[in-house]
């Protein structure tokens, strides 16, 4: 597949598409991210998504343009990216021996026709002590991630289960962006190389 736009700089969506063989190139979208007032958590993500894609789709009607957000959700509230490492170790010791909700949008756009999909993914902490909040604070890790943690780094030691999309907890739902691909017309395994034994 060619021309495809991820509407993001996050390195860990790169990885993602490139697992599953979508060639992309990386343009990041600059939108204001500020929740609507009484904007349900659901609605909240799904909105980014399909803005970014939108925003960066406007500059390039003739490219498909993906865009995602993660958020992390305990007891209905959003857990954004912390702002201070006190924040982050707030947000972790909430987190602590709780079950919360992950819920990652992806939205395709190309030009003014967008279409959108919401993952939702449970995942329960176990009891975390102090000492190990604030090392992991300290590593650097969670600053720049919804909830304050990375499932794909450090932060998996905290994950006792996972009910879900692993991929979606990292930052991309695999099964909901290959859908929409396949729906416009680009499934992504159409460029996938074949093994010599299956190219005679």
């Amino acid at each position: 597949m060619t021309g495809l736009i991820l509407a993001s700089a996050s390195p860990r969506r790169a990885e993602l598409l490139s697992q599953i063989g979508v060639n992309h190139r990386a343009c990041p979208a600059d939108i204001d991210e500020t929740p609507l007032a009484g904007e349900s958590p659901e609605h909240y993500v799904e909105r980014l998504a399909r803005e970014k894609a939108l925003a960066v789709a406007a500059g390039h009607p003739e490219n498909l343009v993906l865009g995602s957000d993660t958020t992390v959700v305990l007891a209905g509230e959003i857990l954004a990216k912390p702002e201070s490492d006190d924040h982050a170790c707030s947000m972790l010791s909430r987190l602590s021996g709780q079950t919360h909700q992950v819920m990652t949008a992806v939205a395709l756009a190309r030009g003014s026709d967008c279409q959108s999909r919401v993952s939702i993914s449970e995942v329960t902490f176990r009891t975390l002590d102090e000492p190990e909040i604030r090392a992991y604070v300290a590593s650097g890790e969670p600053m720049d991630k919804a909830g304050g943690y990375g499932i794909q780094g450090r932060g998996g030691i905290f994950v006792r289960e996972l009910k879900g999309s692993y991929s979606a907890v990292v930052g991309l739902p695999l099964q909901e962006t290959a859908e929409l691909l396949a729906q416009a017309g680009c499934p992504v395994w159409q460029n996938w190389p074949r093994s010599k034994e299956n190219q005679a």
